[in-house]
């Protein structure tokens, strides 16, 4: 079992920066695959970034590329996402997720646990 918790969220101004956080519980951190989503109201939950077990591997929406940055540190079971150029249309809350298995992590179905979410409002 792996327990998640995000914090790091609140209101900004386009163009600003934000630094989201995802604190795990349980050893086997280092073992999962994480990646953060993100739901704006009236849409479905989106893929925003995923980061391997070891950090070697990062993948990025098209939307946030360049502007955001997915990083971990497996010593303090925590994951990280460094928002900076925030846009209105980066406004949602974003949960942080745990995969156990293979995939492409793009998809919701791929993660097996999931945070509470924290709420990323960017004001024009």
């Amino acid at each position: 079992q792996v327990q998640l918790v995000e914090s790091g969220g609140g209101l900004v101004q386009a163009g600003g920066s934000l630094r989201l956080s995802c604190a795990a519980s349980g050893r086997t951190f280092s073992t999962y695959t994480n990646g953060w989503f993100r739901q704006a109201p009236g849409t479905e939950r989106e893929f925003v970034a995923a980061i391997s077990w070891s950090g070697g591997s990062t993948y990025y929406a098209d939307s946030v590329k360049g502007r955001f940055t997915i990083s971990r540190d497996n010593a303090k079971n925590t994951m990280y996402l460094q928002m900076n150029s925030l846009k209105p249309e980066d406004t949602a809350v974003y949960y942080c997720a745990a995969a156990s298995g293979r995939g492409t992590y793009f998809y919701t179905w791929e993660y097996d646990y999931w945070g509470q979410g924290t709420q990323v409002t960017v004001s024009s």
